[in-house]
């Protein structure tokens, strides 16, 4: 089975993915290491930080749907999670292959940013935490971002039928509401 956890910046994608990881046992894979390895490995292809989650969705997703199809042919079960996985990409694979696939996105298309940006920097991960040395101003910025990067999810996910969990409330209650619908 291959589980793909996308959705926005801050949205619970990486706690999701360790739950998940304990409780299956199976391969991880960040989206954002491949993104880096093709930022500062590649850089002739363009794949870069500093562009938005669909751009690089859309430019990496070549790579992404040959690695997921040859894990999928190889029966290696993975979770695939990153920002950078769009609803109407991964359409195509879970139509191709419906009984291998398990897919979800998270969001906070409903937050308010100044109390998102509190739990962003309350929740930072020190040295290792790629947002704990940004200013404020580059925090609410990224933030009002994501915001409406959710909302361009949650709506791509009504359309193609994928599993939206917002995050912008009760925020461990969705994360688990969004594990229960993994492990099902």
């Amino acid at each position: 089975m291959i589980y793909i956890i996308s959705g926005a910046s801050r949205s619970g994608k990486t706690l999701m993915a360790r739950r998940l990881l304990e409780h299956k046992r199976i391969n991880y894979v960040s989206i954002d290491w491949l993104m880096m390895g093709f930022n500062t490995g590649i850089p002739e292809y363009g794949i870069h930080h500093l562009l938005f989650p669909d751009d690089i969705a859309r430019r990496i997703w070549p790579f992404l749907k040959g690695m997921i199809e040859s894990m999928i042919h190889v029966e290696e079960d993975c979770v695939i999670e990153g920002e950078a996985v769009l609803p109407e990409l991964v359409i195509e694979l879970t139509r191709k292959f419906p009984d291998t696939m398990k897919v979800c996105f998270l969001g906070y298309k409903n937050a308010r940013v100044a109390e998102k940006v509190a739990e962003i920097k309350k929740y930072s991960s020190g040295d290792n935490d790629w947002l704990t040395n940004e200013s404020d101003a580059y925090i609410i910025d990224h933030t009002e971002n994501m915001i409406e990067h959710s909302k361009m999810i949650q709506n791509s996910c009504v359309k193609y039928g994928f599993r939206y969990f917002d995050t912008s409330n009760q925020f461990e209650e969705k994360l688990e509401e969004a594990a229960e619908y993994l492990f099902s």
